[in-house]
C-alpha cells in the first residue's frame, strides 16, 4: 500500500525522474529520510515490484543552497566512482541514474542501489570493527583504475586552523608548523577521501557482537588520487573524536596489520596525520552534529574539541 504523505516528501519532478528509472510495473510506495549526511538530503525509497515484493533505492539530493553550487561536480565524481567500483569487490552502491545539474529534478540528485547494514558509532564492539575498517581501506587502496581520479585537495592551510579554547598554544603552533612545510613525496593510491565510520555500514547482530560484518562503503563524492596516509589519517581523526585519542593512534597500526603500506619516515606519517587533525579544527561543530543525532548526545562541540586537542597533542608527542 502506498503511503502518499511519505512519498510526497520527495518533490514531484524528482519523483517523476525516479519513476522513469524503475523497471516496468514498479512504483514508489514509501520514502524515508536517512540521517547522518552533512551536505545532502538522503532518502531510502521503497519500490513496489511487479511480483508484489519490494526493493530499496537511495536518493541523494542537494537541497541546501550552501552546497548546490558544488553539487554538479560532486555528483559527477560520485557517479564516476560508482561506475568504476562496479565488479571490483568493494561493497559500494550501484549507480542507477544521476541528474547533476537538476535538468530533470528540482535539485541535483543521484539515485543508487541500497546497501544492507547501518552506521555504528557506539564505543561497544569497536575493537571488532577497527580491523574490519582497516582491511576494507587496504582493499580500496589496492584498486588500480584505468583512469585516475583527480589529485587530492588539501582541506586546510596553516593560516585557517582554529585552535580550540584551552589548548596548549605551543603544541598547536608546532603542529601548524608541521603543515607549513611542503607535502612529502608519496606513491599515489585510489582514495575514498572521506573514509570514516559515518560512511561505512555494518551488519551488527547484537550490540558489541564479535561477528560484526562490514556490508558497505558509501559517499564516494570526494574520490581522489593521493597518499594512502591521507585516508588513514582521516579515519584516525574521526576515531579519535568519536572514541578517544587512543583509537585514533591505533588505526594506523591496524591498517599496517591488514597489509597496508604507509610512508616509511615517521616525519612523513606525522605530516599527513597532523594535516587531517588540523583540518578538522575548522568544522568541529559540523562533524559532531550527525553523531549526536545518531545517539551520541554526550559528544558536544566542547567535548569533541577537547578530544581533538588531546589527539593533536598525542601526535606531536610522538615526535619527542
Amino acid at each position: 500500500m502506498t503511503n502518499h504523505d511519505e512519498v510526497a516528501a520527495v518533490r514531484p519532478l524528482t519523483l517523476a525522474w525516479v519513476s522513469r528509472h524503475l523497471k516496468a510495473g514498479e512504483r514508489i510506495v514509501r520514502t524515508e529520510a536517512l540521517h547522518g549526511g552533512i551536505t545532502a538530503e538522503m532518502r531510502r525509497l521503497t519500490i513496489g515490484t511487479r511480483d508484489g515484493g519490494t526493493r530499496h533505492l537511495v536518493l541523494r539530493s542537494f537541497v541546501d543552497p550552501l552546497y548546490v553550487g558544488h553539487a554538479a561536480e560532486w555528483l559527477k565524481r560520485e557517479a564516476g566512482a560508482l561506475t568504476l567500483l562496479a565488479g571490483t569487490g568493494v561493497p559500494a552502491p550501484g549507480l542507477v541514474a544521476v541528474d547533476p545539474t537538476a535538468a530533470h529534478c528540482e535539485y541535483p540528485s543521484l539515485l543508487m542501489t541500497h546497501l544492507a547494514g547501518r552506521t555504528v558509532f557506539d564505543d561497544e564492539g569497536l575493537a571488532t570493527r577497527v580491523p574490519l575498517l582497516a582491511r576494507q581501506l587496504v582493499a580500496i587502496h589496492a584498486l588500480r583504475p584505468v583512469e585516475r581520479p583527480r589529485k587530492y585537495v588539501a582541506w586546510t592551510t596553516a593560516d585557517t586552523v582554529v585552535v580550540p579554547k584551552g589548548a596548549d598554544a605551543a603544541v598547536w603552533a608546532a603542529a601548524i608548523d608541521v603543515i607549513r612545510k611542503p607535502a612529502p613525496p608519496y606513491e599515489g593510491r585510489f582514495l575514498h577521501r572521506d573514509f570514516q565510520p559515518g560512511n561505512v555500514l555494518f551488519d551488527v547482530p547484537l550490540p558489541g557482537a564479535a561477528d560484526a560484518r562490514l556490508t558497505g562503503v558509501v559517499d564516494w563524492a570526494a574520490t581522489s588520487w593521493g597518499p594512502a596516509d591521507l585516508d588513514v589519517a582521516h579515519c584516525s581523526t574521526n576515531l579519535a573524536l568519536l572514541h578517544g585519542p587512543t583509537w585514533g593512534l591505533r588505526f594506523a597500526e591496524a591498517y599496517e596489520e591488514a597489509g597496508g603500506v604507509l610512508a616509511a619516515a615517521a616525519s612523513e606519517r606525522l605530516y599527513w596525520r597532523v594535516r587531517d587533525g588540523l583540518a578538522c579544527s575548522e568544522e568541529v561543530q559540523q562533524v559532531a552534529q550527525p553523531w549526536r543525532k545518531a545517539g551520541r548526545t554526550e559528544l558536544t562541540t566542547r567535548v569533541v574539541e577537547e578530544r581533538l586537542d588531546a589527539y593533536v597533542t598525542a601526535l606531536m608527542d610522538t615526535l619527542g
